[in-house]
């Protein structure tokens, strides 16, 4: 039986239960309202994505061109047009996530105004933006629903649509920053985060409320002990909500972090505060020579003083960043987290691939959620990287000058052919080479907003005027079908014409008449 015929069944019972009272509802109307509301809370939508994502997973596991994808979106409208258009040109929203940036959320989401990426923000911004991304996505299953069930009514076959719907519901992947606070911070607020739909929770090895954006500079991380509490909170929230297959990426800092906050207490030789405590650089000193007050430790026989700023932070030894890496993702796997999240340097197929083999020497189906950041100048990344590959190669570089390979003067050259392909190639060869599951662009919408504007603006308040935006904007959406050129009709109006017609029969008053101007685009969208 289609959902479109159980909901039928249903409705009918009810009716049945209920007598005449009822009578003026329509079984057929309000089984169509259920069928548009496929979700009634966040944690059916949790539940169903986590076993999306279980699913995904495991088909990586097997064949490495199967790969998922996300995009950065920082409001619910952002994210119901990217699934609308995934749905669009590529027939279907298999493997395509939504990815909720934490540095969006301050930057854009703050009722302090814009922040940086430092977790001032206020913790509860993170839950309500997954429950409005998933109320614009559920809308848009409603308003292709409600479309389509208008042409069932005109007489059209599309029955079979309409049992076949794929929903614009997919999963996201939560940033929690550090957690906001201890364990138990961590635990509330991962809690409201999945109450509100989220079936996967980033979380960073970095100190909470020294926490910087991956991509800066003065990181600290914590101990695994501390990092182990938080991946245990976020599990229990999931299992005591019944998301038992919810997902957790644990992601590390430590590649780029040199520094720490805390020495962890070590019991036995060899645990992981003592192998945590082993990378922390420090100078061997006599007891004669140790200060008041100093901290000491005893490292290989010896008595030795750990290396301490004057804010209180202690320092890693140089060269341990990579070592820290692969003992960070070891050590989460091996405790409740599912995938890893490693910040790097520079987008480098052959870097991330070392670390990553390194871990799956313990752990074989080791897999990464990698951030395709615009924190990294790709353009330049990959240009130098191609220079680097013709050089090995034998090839003539003496037209290039490497320190400056982003002039425009390369962008139709050999050399930048050659790095545009190894672009195009990047997620590719990183999910077959690097174990990357999961490839995001954490910040796209950001930066396309801030583009378009930039167009939209230059032509609008110079000579163009309004011709501006019907080139730029206007003309495009309905030469290429962007659904929100009706923007009445995205809003809900039509959707809302059919509900208040359901409960109010003939007296409904309608929007949607002859005098509504968004019937200029019925024809031009045919």
């Amino acid at each position: 039986m289609t959902a479109y015929h159980s909901a039928i069944e249903k409705v009918r019972s009810l009716k049945g239960k209920f007598g005449d009272k009822w009578s003026a509802i329509s079984t057929e109307n309000t089984a169509r309202m259920i069928v548009q509301n496929r979700f009634r809370t966040g944690l059916d939508i949790a539940r169903y994505n986590a076993a999306i994502m279980r699913k995904d997973m495991a088909e990586y596991d097997v064949d490495s061109s199967k790969y998922t994808q996300s995009l950065g979106c920082w409001h619910g409208f952002v994210a119901q047009q990217k699934m609308i258009a995934v749905k669009k040109h590529h027939g279907t929203t298999a493997k395509r996530y939504i990815y909720l940036s934490g540095w969006m959320v301050a930057a854009l989401r703050s009722e302090f105004g814009p922040l940086p990426d430092q977790s001032m923000h206020e913790k509860t911004a993170v839950p309500k933006l997954i429950e409005e991304i998933y109320t614009f996505l559920r809308q848009a299953d409603a308003i292709e629903l409600n479309d389509l069930f208008r042409r069932l009514e005109a007489g059209e076959d599309v029955q079979t649509e309409i049992d076949n719907f794929e929903t614009h519901v997919v999963p996201i992947i939560a940033d929690i920053d550090a957690g906001f606070g201890n364990e138990e911070a961590t635990y509330l607020l991962a809690k409201k985060m999945i109450e509100a739909g989220a079936c996967a929770i980033q979380i960073e090895n970095q100190v909470s409320d020294a926490k910087q954006c991956g991509h800066q500079d003065g990181k600290v991380t914590v101990p695994h002990e501390d990092f182990i509490a938080k991946l245990n909170a976020i599990r229990c929230a999931f299992i005591e909500l019944g998301v038992d297959d919810g997902v957790i990426v644990a992601r590390t800092d430590s590649e780029g972090a040199g520094l720490t906050q805390k020495l962890p207490v070590s019991k036995v030789k060899g645990d992981l505060a003592s192998q945590y405590l082993d990378f922390v650089e420090a100078e061997e000193v006599s007891i004669l020579d140790a200060d008041d007050n100093d901290v000491l430790l005893k490292r290989d026989g010896k008595l030795v003083r750990p290396v301490r700023l004057p804010n209180g932070l202690y320092k890693f030894r140089e060269g341990t960043n990579i070592d820290r890496v692969v003992l960070d993702c070891i050590t989460s796997l091996q405790n409740c987290a599912d995938l890893l999240w490693i910040e790097t340097p520079t987008p480098d197929v052959g870097q991330i691939a070392h670390m990553v083999n390194r871990i799956r020497e313990v752990i074989p189906n080791a897999k990464l959620v990698y951030n395709n950041s615009p924190s990294f100048n790709w353009t330049l990344n990959f240009r130098q990287q191609a220079y680097d590959a013709m050089v090995k190669a034998g090839e003539d570089v003496s037209g290039y000058d490497r320190d400056a390979l982003m002039s425009a003067k390369y962008d139709n050259s050999a050399l930048s052919a050659l790095a545009d392909k190894m672009i195009l190639n990047f997620q590719k060869n990183g999910s077959k080479l690097a174990g990357i599951f999961h490839h995001l662009i954490t910040l796209p919408t950001y930066h396309t907003t801030a583009l378009h504007m930039n167009d939209l603006v230059e032509g609008y308040f110079g000579e163009e005027g309004m011709l501006a935006y019907v080139l730029g904007v206007q003309r495009q959406e309905i030469r290429k079908g962007v659904s929100c050129v009706k923007h009445q009709r995205m809003a809900g109006s039509d959707l809302g014409d059919d509900h208040k017609t359901f409960f109010a029969g003939d007296n409904a008053l309608k929007a949607g008449g002859a005098k509504n101007t968004s019937q200029q685009f019925e024809a031009a969208m045919a």
